[in-house]
């Protein structure tokens, strides 16, 4: 996937999610322990959104693409940007969402892990 394709993955998972009423926070918050591609607020919970886009099912849906170690290298990431913003993780309610896009169709998976 070309960089171009993976930021209007983005772009239209982050206008999708403002329109269910969550508030950006960040994108694209790199760390050394990987990158978050969005993170926003929904009400007070702080959540960590994973976009995986594919322009065919041919080699598997974009959901599959969110693996075991994948999850690991988000929350990681999210622990640190939470500390980095001051935020305490255990006392913080958290969530980590996908947003899957196949060809036109997305799909919102909340709480996944």
């Amino acid at each position: 996937m070309s960089l171009l394709q993976g930021n209007a993955a983005e772009d239209k998972a982050c206008e999708y999610l403002l329109e269910q009423g969550l508030s950006l926070r960040c994108r694209n918050y790199r760390t050394r322990r990987g990158e978050l591609d969005i993170v926003m607020q929904d009400g007070n919970t702080i959540v960590c959104i994973e976009v995986k886009y594919r322009k065919q099912q041919r080699f598997g849906s974009a959901i599959e693409f969110v693996t075991a170690k994948k999850l690991h290298r988000i929350r990681a990431a999210f622990e640190f940007y939470l500390l980095d913003n001051n935020l305490n993780p255990t006392s913080t309610p958290l969530r980590i969402d996908v947003i899957a896009i196949d060809g036109s169709n997305l799909q919102w998976l909340k709480n996944i892990g």
